[in-house]
């Protein structure tokens, strides 16, 4: 007999025998094979996934009768099949699904409540503008509005002041295609900014603005962290009265205070969202 354990191999007699354990043969050829499940994510727009045949990388633009069309970050586009696992996931396979198939989130919504585009890209800008008064009004508007800006392709631009305003609007021309919103701050009967822009009447020219002595008080206190705006006295400097009197130091310290807690629509007084929804209405609507 011959017989074979583990690697050697005997001889008895003339009969021969193999023995030969089962472990030589590797996996039990009878337990099947089990395949890992392939996750299906949701074809969300914005979602980055890569072809896994073409190797094509882009984000999800749309779903369309089960093709999903991809773009890359140059802009080309390419519609693809939504088969079972044709597609990468942060390198791993992935079944895209068309996204009303799961439960729906809630959009994203920017600054100013309006939903969120997503990997927007910056429009060409429009003819039309939006003027406010200064820097400040400037800064205050992108925060709170500045995603709709670039979705409509709206330039803001600082004034300054509106003491000169007629002689700007004349310079600029206004006209169809070229719209002028004007957001004024302390805009209120008898106040100089209402005189400054009395008589002002030109079918592509908007003026809108706010009660405020000054764009700062446009946001809430509870939004700064005070009870109330102080009051200052007709004939003090108001920025540095307000920084005065809370302690806040030199005005561009108080203005990095006031910009940081203003973080989204809720917490700007409502005659200024009323103005400035306006001008951007006013300034995109088709001619």
């Amino acid at each position: 007999m011959i017989v074979r354990r583990g690697g050697t191999i005997t001889h008895h007699d003339r009969i021969t025998v193999l023995i030969v354990r089962s472990v030589d043969y590797g996996r039990d050829i009878l337990s099947g094979s089990r395949r890992k499940k392939v996750p299906e994510i949701p074809a969300e727009p914005g979602l980055v996934v890569e072809d896994a045949a073409s190797g094509f990388c882009g984000a999800v633009l749309r779903v369309e009768k089960g093709n999903v069309v991809l773009e890359d970050r140059h802009g080309k586009q390419r519609l693809f099949p939504m088969r079972p696992a044709a597609f990468l996931h942060e390198g791993k396979p992935a079944t895209l699904v068309p996204a009303a198939a799961v439960s729906p989130a809630a959009p994203a919504r920017s600054a100013s409540g309006s939903v969120k585009v997503e990997g927007l890209r910056a429009r060409t800008a429009r003819g039309s503008r939006i003027w406010v008064e200064g820097l400040h009004d400037a800064e205050l508007v992108e925060r709170i509005w500045g995603h709709d800006l670039r979705v409509e392709g709206v330039v803001v631009e600082p004034l300054h002041g509106v003491d000169d305003l007629p002689g700007l609007l004349a310079e600029f021309g206004p006209e169809p295609g070229r719209r002028v919103g004007v957001l004024v701050d302390h805009l209120v009967p008898g106040s100089k900014e209402s005189r400054l822009v009395e008589g002002i009447a030109d079918e592509h020219v908007m003026i809108t603005g706010h009660p405020y002595v000054d764009v700062w008080e446009a946001v809430k206190p509870a939004a700064v962290g005070i009870p109330e705006w102080p009051q200052v006295p007709r004939g003090q400097d108001w920025k540095q009265g307000v920084c005065s009197r809370l302690g806040w130091g030199e005005p561009a310290e108080g203005w990095r205070r006031v910009l940081a807690g203003a973080t989204g629509f809720r917490d700007v007084e409502a005659p200024l969202l009323s103005a400035v929804e306006q001008l951007i209405d006013f300034v995109t609507a088709p001619e």
